[in-house]
C-alpha cells in the first residue's frame, strides 16, 4: 500500500511561509512530503529544505517523491523535538521556516495494521514510530481505571469517558484487548444507543486520546515550540496546522506568550520583568480550509493554520 496522505491548506500554508530561494526550511511532519515538495521546488542556489519524520514509511515514501530535489534535501527520521540537536549534528542552526502539519496521515488510518483507525479492524497499536515500546495496547491493558478516565476526558474531550474507561477494564479481566474492533465494541457499549447517533462515530474521540496518549502529542508539541521560534532568522515563519482544539490551544498560547512575554503587573507603568517579545502572530484568527477544500477532503474540516513570524534584527 503506497504513503498517500492529501496535504490540508497547502496553498495558504506555502503561501504564508514566503519561501526564499535561498533559504533552509524545516518540514517537521515530512509525511508524504507534500508541504516539503512544495518548498523544494521553489528553492534554488544554496536553499536547503531539512525534512524530519519519526515514521520509516513515511520517509521512504518522501525520499522517493523528493527524489528530483536530492541535492537540496536532507531526510531525517526522528521526532520533531529532536530538531535543534538534529540539525546541530549537520551544520544547521538558523533557519528560515518551519512547517508542522500535525495531522495524521491518510496511510496511516488506512492501513489498519497500523492500528490509528476506528474504521478498520487491526491490532491495538497506533504507534507513529514503530522503535517506541508503548503501544496503544499496553496503555488499554495496563493503565488504571482512573488514568485511562482522565486520557479520555482530557484528550478525546469525550463526556462518557468514565464508563468507557470502566468498561474496558471490566473487559480486559477476562483476556488483553488486542484488536480496534474489540475496543470499538467495547465503546459503542460505554455509550447510551441514543448518544451514538450523534457526533459521528462513537470511537473517534477515545481514539483519538489513546493515540495522543500513545506518542505524547500535547507533550511533544508543547517542549517544541519556544525552540522552533528560537531556531528562526529575523523574518522567519512557523507555520502549524491543526486538527483538533487542544493542539490549536498549545499553539494560540505559545505564540501568544512569545509575541508578549511581559509578566509585569497591568498597573506597571513601564516593563521591569526584562522579557522581549521574539516576534509577532502573523495570524489573529486562524486560517482555515475553503468549502471547496472540505468538499474534496473530509480530513480538512476541523484543520486551523496558524503562523508566528520572528522578530526581526533591530
Amino acid at each position: 500500500m503506497e504513503f498517500q496522505h492529501t496535504s490540508v491548506l497547502l496553498e495558504e500554508t506555502i503561501q504564508n511561509l514566503r519561501v526564499k530561494p535561498d533559504g533552509i526550511y524545516i518540514d517537521g511532519t515530512l509525511g508524504g512530503g507534500g508541504h516539503s515538495y512544495h518548498i523544494a521546488s521553489r528553492l534554488t542556489g544554496t536553499g536547503r529544505l531539512i525534512g524530519i519524520d519519526q515514521d520509516e514509511e513515511a520517509v521512504l515514501a518522501a525520499e522517493k517523491r523528493l527524489e528530483p530535489f536530492r541535492e537540496k534535501v536532507t531526510i531525517i527520521r526522528d521526532n520533531y523535538c529532536n530538531a535543534e540537536g538534529a540539525l546541530r549534528h549537520i551544520g544547521i542552526e538558523k533557519v528560515d521556516g518551519i512547517v508542522l502539519d500535525l495531522g495524521v496521515s491518510s496511510y496511516q488510518l488506512d492501513h489498519a495494521e497500523r492500528g490509528f483507525s476506528y474504521q478498520h479492524d487491526g491490532a491495538l497499536d497506533m504507534r507513529m514510530d514503530v522503535r517506541q515500546s508503548v503501544s496503544a495496547r499496553d496503555i488499554v491493558n495496563t493503565y488504571s481505571e482512573m488514568e485511562l478516565y482522565r486520557i479520555i476526558r482530557d484528550y478525546g474531550e469525550e463526556k462518557f469517558a468514565k464508563n468507557i474507561a470502566k468498561h474496558i477494564v471490566l473487559a480486559r479481566k477476562d483476556r488483553p484487548l488486542e484488536t480496534t474492533g474489540e475496543l470499538n465494541e467495547i465503546i459503542r457499549a460505554s455509550i447510551p444507543a441514543k448518544m451514538r447517533k450523534e457526533g459521528g462515530h462513537p470511537s473517534k474521540r477515545t481514539f483519538q486520546a489513546l493515540r495522543i496518549e500513545c506518542n505524547r502529542e500535547l507533550e511533544v508539541l508543547k517542549n517544541s515550540l519556544d525552540g522552533f521560534i528560537e531556531m528562526l532568522n529575523p523574518g522567519g515563519r512557523l507555520c502549524i496546522i491543526t486538527f483538533h482544539s487542544l493542539e490549536d490551544r498549545i499553539v494560540k498560547t505559545a505564540f501568544r506568550e512569545n509575541e508578549n512575554p511581559c509578566i509585569c503587573p497591568p498597573e506597571f507603568p513601564v516593563c521591569t520583568c526584562g522579557r522581549v517579545s521574539k516576534g509577532k502572530v502573523i495570524t489573529g484568527k486562524p486560517i482555515v480550509p475553503s468549502e471547496k477544500e472540505m468538499e474534496e477532503n473530509r480530513r480538512a474540516k476541523s484543520a486551523k493554520l496558524r503562523v508566528f513570524e520572528r522578530r526581526g534584527s533591530e
